[in-house]
């Protein structure tokens, strides 16, 4: 008899508790659904839920488990995935009305090797259309709450994987990030989301293998579980040129030893820029510098040199959105998201020698970026400026700061995280800790390309010294 609620344990508790025959495939899965039809009307975390799917999935697993064949480590843990990336039989809808009827016949990489691994596609996730913004909501299926307080948003725009995983609809949630898409919303929930080096989990989904911004992430309630998702996710393939030369490692056994940071150089960086910061945020912040100190870190103050970033991002990804999106206008404007329409119609503004003009600057970046590892380890700066907004913030609206408009999204809450989709490097947010209205705030890690261990080991000896990972949102109505 398991003491801790099924929803409440993390993947690799399930995944020893189901190997060990405590708790069976079938009892997961159901115990997860149950969990997902109370909390759906509450939260609108999913769009789509593939339960005779899973529980067909569950029984052939307890099949395999009491005959006592070879299991895989994520053996009938149910996971979840963002309504992006395409998985065979199950609708996969991008968020808009325009697929809301879209039955893939495939898989995406990331998803079929996570199955190989054993465990359990459960349902798809929310994302505003085609992933477009830092909340979620869409005209498909409404907006998605923050898993802490259903006022706010849960960001975005992996909003419905991180309140999936937070509101416990499931401990394993596959998500995506172009610009901050799994962080933002990590940090708005007090999840950990991991943007992994490019490369690590090969993306099959992306028109351009060479020059993408956007990666196939794990998202979860703790370091080990995101360790452990990610092991299942990564390796060469040849569909992802990147991939070929990612390293991997013993990503969950780091995360499993990580104790201490002796002799671990952290460039502590507080700003990017002259942005205003929430005064909680930063003094959060604060305080996990002074915690990753005490853990032997060398730290140091860093001062930001990048320059604005928001404006070359925006002329990549546009030309990216307006080449891939664009050709829907025509049909589909009545039925698209303002939001989206609105930035696919200034994406036809931009020049190609705007489009290479903001590649190069995409290469001066990436230089810069690489020379601040010359002389630390890891950097740490805030995820977020400030907590979740307002569920019904307007996209193009200004944000507020302690009472005080600042500026629009994109360029006022989650300046920390762009730069990274620009360089490869691995960046990931954990909870550092509470503001005063109740909600979550983040700490980014971010490492050189390749030394995904090093975030790992760091993240998961911060983990293990602070509380945060062990608080969950108290729901109404979806009490335990």
């Amino acid at each position: 008899m398991n003491a801790t609620p099924i929803h409440r344990m993390s993947a690799a508790e399930l995944a020893h508790a189901i190997a060990a025959k405590t708790v069976s495939p079938v009892e997961a899965v159901r115990a997860i659904l149950a969990r997902i039809e109370r909390a759906q009307p509450i939260l609108n975390a999913y769009i789509t839920v593939a339960a005779e799917t899973a529980l067909d999935a569950a029984r052939a697993a307890e099949a395999r488990l009491m005959a006592g064949e070879r299991l895989g480590p994520l053996h009938g843990v149910p996971f979840s995935v963002k309504d992006l990336l395409p998985t065979a039989g199950i609708r996969t809808t991008s968020g808009s009305l325009i697929f809301k009827d879209n039955v893939p016949k495939e898989d995406c990489l990331a998803v079929k090797r996570l199955k190989e691994a054993g465990a359990i596609l459960i349902g798809k996730t929310a994302t505003p259309e085609f992933g477009h913004k830092g909340t979620t909501d869409a005209p498909l299926f409404g907006r998605t709450a923050n898993a802490w307080d259903p006022t706010r948003s849960s960001g975005g725009s992996s909003g419905g994987a991180a309140t999936a995983v937070m509101a416990g609809l499931g401990p394993l949630a596959v998500a995506t990030d172009g610009g901050g898409s799994t962080r933002i919303p990590a940090a708005c929930n007090g999840a950990v989301g991991f943007k992994q080096s490019q490369g690590l989990v090969p993306h099959d989904q992306v028109p351009d293998v060479f020059n993408y911004l956007a990666y196939v992430t794990p998202m979860t309630r703790d370091v080990t579980d995101t360790a452990l998702m990610l092991e299942a996710m990564a390796g060469p393939d040849a569909c992802d040129p990147h991939s070929l030369f990612a390293p991997r490692g013993d990503l969950v056994g780091v995360a499993l030893r990580a104790r201490e940071l002796r002799g671990v150089r952290i460039g502590i960086m507080p700003r990017f820029g002259d942005h205003a910061i929430d005064r909680e945020a930063l003094a959060r912040f604060e305080d996990a510098a002074a915690v990753l100190r005490g853990l032997g870190a060398e730290t140091r103050e860093m001062t930001y040199d990048l320059g604005a970033i928001e404006p070359f991002w925006l002329v990549i990804t546009h030309a990216y959105w307006n080449a891939r999106f664009g050709p829907h206008l025509a049909r589909h404007r009545a039925v698209m998201s303002p939001s989206l329409v609105g930035q696919l119609d200034a994406a036809r503004d931009h020049s190609a020698a705007e489009l290479q003009a903001a590649l190069f600057e995409r290469s001066r970046i990436y230089r810069a970026v690489q020379r601040w590892f010359e002389s630390v380890d890891l950097v740490a700066t805030p995820t977020l400026t400030r907590t979740a907004l307002p569920i019904d913030h307007d996209f193009f609206a200004p944000i507020e700061i302690e009472g005080r408009k600042t500026d629009t999204m994109r360029r006022a809450h989650y300046p920390y995280t762009l730069p990274f989709n620009l360089t490869g490097n691995p960046a990931l947010s954990l909870a550092c800790g509470f503001h005063s209205d109740g909600l979550p705030l983040g700490l980014q890690l971010i490492g050189r390309r390749g030394e995904d261990a090093g975030v790992i080991a760091a993240a998961a000896a911060y983990e293990r010294a602070t509380p945060w990972h062990r608080r969950r949102p108290a729901i109404a109505g979806l009490e335990d």
